[in-house]
């Protein structure tokens, strides 16, 4: 099984990408996390750019790594009240192309405290619906004690959305 963690921070420490490195570590055997890096390069979403030329390498990369993997876990921070920017870029390049549509997707912020980040993981659930993504959690995690307990918990909950969306599928096929 394979999840693509994508931080909704540009920043190089941010707390975010720690949560999807501790959420690397509390994978069980045969799930790979693999954290992707390139929501810094994409180019503003326009239409104009595939109507006139094949999509930006970028945006190619961004694509096939959505395309091969089997759920999403998303660490965003808050930012005036909704999602990054540069995040809501990175899901218009998938909303027209389909590579998104219906997967299983953990949301989470990591925050200081109870109460933070719950505006910024709402608007991320706004934007998700749009390309009927399946939520799984969807509350901020907090840096405290039971931190690690709780990204570890969000993961197996993910893993689970994932292994029943798959028996769904296989249910669901004409005999």
């Amino acid at each position: 099984m394979k999840i693509l963690a994508l931080c909704g921070s540009l920043q190089a420490e941010s707390t975010n990408l720690a949560l999807l490195r501790t959420a690397a570590a509390a994978a069980p055997p045969g799930v790979d996390v693999e954290l992707f890096d390139g929501v810094r390069d994409l180019p503003l979403f326009n239409p104009d750019i595939e109507s006139r030329r094949a999509a930006p390498e970028a945006v190619r990369v961004w694509r096939e790594a959505m395309a091969a993997c089997d759920g999403v876990l998303i660490a965003s921070p808050e930012y005036g009240h909704s999602l990054p920017g540069a995040l809501k870029n990175a899901i218009d390049w998938l909303i027209g192309s389909g590579e998104l549509e219906s997967k299983v997707v953990a949301v989470t912020a990591s925050t200081a405290g109870p109460g933070r980040g719950v505006l910024g993981l709402r608007a991320l659930r706004t934007t998700l619906g749009a390309v009927k993504a399946m939520i799984v959690g969807g509350e901020p995690t907090v840096r405290s004690a039971d931190f690690d307990r709780d990204v570890a918990a969000l993961v197996k909950a993910l893993v689970a959305a994932i292994a029943a969306a798959r028996q769904a599928e296989i249910d669901a096929e004409p005999d």
